[in-house]
């Protein structure tokens, strides 16, 4: 399948824009009191819903913005430049909670909660890790038994991004525990519902996301009406592994983003920081740092693009799941190791300074760390990788 790297004029106007928005609303010294705040204002996401990023990836008959993959990736590393916390809230909205009820909700649910959504008037939420299962998703404890006209949920969720703050919240639970991962079903549970709480909030004692909150979400006979189960009792494992894949398509140009940002700081204080008599940039073992960022950074890049039109190719039907799945695998996980050495470099470029926070390369270490961990660790891509290219599945 030929794929076309070269950006068009309206994929070149998405890039300026959201690097217009970022660098006027979006700089170290706000996001550095974003972290202490541990939150980000409301005033950020009505600002960035004003300017249709946060319904950039719902579809346009819901008054979303359309975008095509390779478009939201461009706009989601140019945020992360910015913010990786800010980033992670709008990907779990967009990419996650957003592309589970586009692709498996009815057409009278998409109409309740696409709208507004779309128009950022509501923040979706994407539930499924638990306190002892993470990679072993299928494992969860939470549970979902039908009586009358609603489901009760019971159990306990951790470590979800935006889970605190969220009006829409994508739940997943056993409504077969005897099925194992075919008794998986998914549901919409929202903000202010009777028997569902957030008991904890993870922000500043994170090593990174410090202004991203990260909840422990509780289900205590939450009772939830049987018309906000989304799709079909048993297919939420199912829908949930396809959704991973849009998720992990945003981590991984987040993770271009960061590299990006780190890249571009060490460029500038290599130009300005003097040393026997010159500026750092002319030593030799300092370019060769800078070369490898670069080209580092440019393979990355061009990973996630692929991914995205393999994701489009995907969707009209002209590649299957697999290729898919395994594009956007690679990318995360090529990404996730490339832009956590990257950031270790620019720190070791600023020398004594980037170990401190005046400098922002720190905090891109710091964001870069987690990208190996949440939505798939590398070695489950690893896994998913080996098994697609050996055909070899157990």
């Amino acid at each position: 399948m030929a794929v076309e790297f070269t950006l068009n004029d309206e994929q070149r106007l998405i890039q300026k824009m959201t690097r217009d928005f970022v660098n006027e609303n979006i700089t170290p010294d706000i996001v550095r009191q974003w972290e202490h705040d541990g939150d980000h204002p409301h005033s950020i996401y009505e600002k960035m819903a004003a300017q249709g990023l946060l319904g950039a990836p719902f579809p346009t008959e819901y008054g979303g913005g359309g975008l095509d993959a390779v478009s939201y990736a461009i706009l989601t590393e140019e945020l992360a430049k910015g913010c990786s916390s800010l980033r992670t809230s709008i990907s779990v909205h967009g990419s996650l909670a957003g592309s589970t009820i586009k692709g498996f909700a009815s057409p009278e649910q998409k109409k309740r909660w696409l709208p507004s959504m779309a128009a950022g008037t509501k923040l979706g939420a994407w539930a499924l890790t638990e306190p002892g299962s993470g990679s072993d998703a299928a494992g969860m404890s939470t549970t979902a038994k039908l009586e009358g006209d609603h489901y009760v949920l019971n159990g306990t969720k951790s470590w979800i991004s935006n889970g605190g703050i969220a009006d829409y919240l994508i739940v997943y639970a056993k409504t077969n525990p005897a099925l194992k991962h075919k008794g998986i079903s998914c549901f919409m549970v929202e903000k202010g519902t009777k028997g569902f709480d957030c008991v904890g909030v993870e922000t500043k004692n994170k090593l990174g996301l410090r202004s991203s909150p990260t909840a422990t979400l509780a289900f205590t006979d939450c009772r939830i009406p049987k018309e906000n189960l989304i799709g079909k009792e048993g297919d939420g494992w199912k829908n949930a592994m396809h959704v991973l894949n849009h998720g992990r398509l945003s981590v991984a140009a987040g993770g271009v983003g960061i590299a990006q940002a780190a890249y571009e700081s060490s460029l500038k204080y290599a130009a300005e920081r003097q040393a026997f008599g010159r500026s750092i940039g002319h030593y030799q073992l300092v370019q060769a740092m800078l070369a490898d960022m670069d080209v580092q950074i440019a393979a990355g890049r061009l990973l996630v693009w692929n991914a995205a039109r393999v994701k489009e190719a995907h969707e009209r039907g002209e590649a299957t799941r697999d290729e898919w799945t395994l594009a956007v695998s690679r990318a995360k996980l090529f990404v996730a190791e490339m832009s956590l050495k990257v950031c270790e470099d620019a720190i070791q470029v600023h020398g004594a300074n980037g170990y401190t926070d005046a400098y922002p390369v720190e905090r891109y270490w710091r964001d870069a760390k987690i990208l190996g961990i949440y939505e798939g660790t590398n070695q489950i891509q690893r896994l998913i990788i080996g098994r697609l290219i050996t055909g070899l599945r157990e």
